[in-house]
């Protein structure tokens, strides 16, 4: 059933993107943003759809904030593949954007992926006033100087620093570098039904935690061609990761930890949110 449901996902936000950028003249720049928001699993567009179902949102209504969050997403990977970042030249089994085009190219494709994810929660096909303002505060909140940037901040800063990371750090850098977005899109839902999204929030947290121990461990004793990227970064770097200091074994069982806490926060959605749940199971089995 997850599986299924994941690659409809892909499919429906795909769909959209090329609505969407279809209105936009065919520059180098929005190439460069259609050719970044191809491929890759859109767990976060599936977070958004999923939870919009759980609380009776239809998808017609949930594609938009589903779309956005990945352009948002698809821009964090273009800013972060370039040369003064983490200096990547393949992702997702495809050269990076400033490698197929250059430099400049991917940040103005990046910035402008980043505008357009704003631009679709503001649409008025979110909702209400209300909620649209709702959707662009805690997406400028998740993604800014308090959630993603930050995390990419302090991950920057660790690698130029003479003492590596901590546990502690670690969790609070990989909160804001990877768990803000998986918080957003979980919670979307809820906020386009104007509900509470606390459960969501707490399964969230426990998610975007359990799937970056699992890129941690993917980064070790993962198969390049089926991750897309190139691995053992962290390891060349001497970069503190849950793996260096908690050791293969104890953070696989971290991981295991994590994704009974997630499945336990959905307990108020009962048998609904069992496709969350195997979404939960999927993030710590997955090979890219």
């Amino acid at each position: 059933m997850f599986p299924q449901r994941l690659a409809q996902a892909a499919e429906r936000i795909q769909l959209h993107f090329d609505e969407v950028l279809r209105d936009l003249s065919p520059e180098p720049v929005v190439q460069a943003m259609a050719y970044a928001t191809q491929g890759g699993k859109r767990l976060r567009g599936f977070l958004v759809l999923e939870s919009a179902r759980l609380h009776g949102i239809d998808a017609a209504r949930a594609i938009w904030p589903a779309t956005a969050i990945e352009a948002l997403h698809a821009y964090s990977l273009v800013h972060d593949d370039l040369p003064c970042m983490d200096d990547d030249d393949l992702r997702r089994g495809r050269p990076t954007v400033h490698v197929k085009w250059d430099d400049a190219v991917a940040v103005l494709a990046g910035d402008a992926l980043q505008s357009l994810a704003f631009e679709l929660v503001s649409r008025p096909e979110c909702g209400s006033a209300e909620t649209r303002a709702e959707l662009a505060l805690s997406l400028a909140r998740a993604s800014g100087a308090r959630g993603m940037v930050l995390g990419q901040a302090l991950d920057m800063a660790a690698e130029a620093a003479t003492t590596p990371l901590n546990l502690d750090q670690i969790t609070t850098l990989q909160a804001g570098k990877t768990g803000a977005l998986i918080e957003w899109s979980a919670c979307a839902g809820a906020r386009l039904a104007a509900a509470d999204p606390e459960p969501l929030r707490q399964y969230a947290s426990a998610l975007g935690l359990a799937f970056q121990i699992a890129d941690d461990i993917l980064d070790v004793e993962g198969d390049a061609d089926k991750a897309g990227k190139r691995l053992q970064k962290d390891a060349e770097a001497n970069k503190a990761t849950f793996v260096s200091l908690l050791g293969l074994a104890d953070a696989r069982a971290r991981a295991l930890d994590l994704v009974e806490q997630a499945s336990a926060a959905l307990d108020p959605y009962g048998s609904e949110a069992e496709t969350l749940r195997a979404a939960a199971r999927f993030v710590i089995a997955r090979d890219s």
